[in-house]
């Protein structure tokens, strides 16, 4: 009995020798002979990243028309769109300056017609000389712009008719 248990025992301190800090491992983009060939692993068919459902929800879901949509619209517009299509959407943003090409106004027929899905999409993964912001906008930061590129589409397109009727008079007095 005493020699099984200082055979364990023996057995036992010689596991707590090994540094498990310090176990061999492989570089990502080296060849790895247990795997038969490169230690990066696709995933398995099926997976899903834990983050993807939920933006591919957000990027289906465009959120209601609120004010503070539309402002955070507005601070979004200013940092990312505005140095090319400028404040107003017109595209005379500081990059046309520079020497840069001019970016497609916002008050095109073209784009007062499109879908808010092309806006979203055209944020979402660029379109001509335009670059993608899927990486560095959220998919609700990005409807929130499409709603303020609106706003603005609006304010410039007008008319009259828009305008509440109790409101229409103070707009006709003022010189």
């Amino acid at each position: 009995m005493k020699g099984a248990w200082l055979l364990a025992s023996a057995f036992l301190l010689a596991g707590c020798d090994q540094n498990m800090d310090a176990q061999p491992r492989y570089s990502e983009y080296s060849r790895a002979p247990l795997f038969r060939g490169s230690a990066l692993r696709k995933p398995p068919a099926g997976a899903v990243d834990r983050d993807a459902l939920a933006e591919q929800a957000a990027m289906r879901t465009k959120p209601l028309l609120t004010a503070a949509l539309l402002e955070r619209g507005r601070q979004r517009f200013d940092i990312f769109c505005s140095p090319c299509h400028g404040a107003n959407g017109d595209g005379n943003g500081i990059i046309v300056e520079r020497g840069m090409p001019r970016p497609t106004s916002y008050h095109a027929e073209r784009l007062r017609n499109a879908e808010d899905q092309h806006l979203f999409d055209v944020i979402s993964n660029g379109y001509g000389a335009m670059y993608s912001y899927g990486a560095r906008v959220p998919p609700r930061d990005r409807w929130a712009i499409v709603a303020y590129i609106r706003a603005l589409q609006l304010s410039r397109h007008a008319s009259i008719d828009d305008v509440p009727a109790g409101q229409r008079g103070k707009l006709v007095e003022q010189p």
